[in-house]
């Protein structure tokens, strides 16, 4: 394979239909929701301390890392040019780009050579969508 693509993005922006694998990381919590992460990103320390704390992130990181690292050398056999793969969270700000961040080191340390896509992380919040007084506490 030619080209592997690790990517975050938002869910509030669409998901991008280039990706051949999409992962929703809306079910670990959210550093939005503090105020003091709110204005970091998922390169931040203090951000990916706070999502590697949920008791989820170690297990589900851990089967998706595996099936990652299943899936690759078939894709590979297979002669697929390029392999995108996805991460996603609300705002693209923070879960999605930790995870990819961690993935895509996880890869590097398993012989493969991805490249990194932050697709949301460098435009606006979508306030409207992040904080309107109905919206949920999963957004990123």
């Amino acid at each position: 394979m030619s080209e592997l693509t690790i990517m975050s993005f938002a869910y509030s922006r669409g998901e991008p239909p280039e990706a051949n694998l999409l992962f929703d990381m809306r079910f670990l919590r959210n550093p939005h929701w503090q105020e003091h992460l709110r204005p970091l990103s998922g390169l931040d320390d203090a951000v990916g301390a706070y999502i590697s704390g949920d008791a989820a992130y170690a297990e589900a990181l851990a089967r998706i890392e595996a099936l990652l690292l299943t899936l690759l050398p078939l894709y590979q056999a297979d002669g697929k040019e390029r392999v995108r793969i996805a991460f996603g969270c609300t705002g693209g700000r923070h879960r999605s780009v930790h995870v990819a961040e961690h993935v895509a080191q996880r890869l590097r340390d398993a012989g493969f050579s991805p490249r990194l896509d932050h697709r949301d992380l460098a435009a606006p919040p979508r306030d409207g969508i992040a904080r309107s007084a109905g919206a949920r506490q999963d957004g990123c």
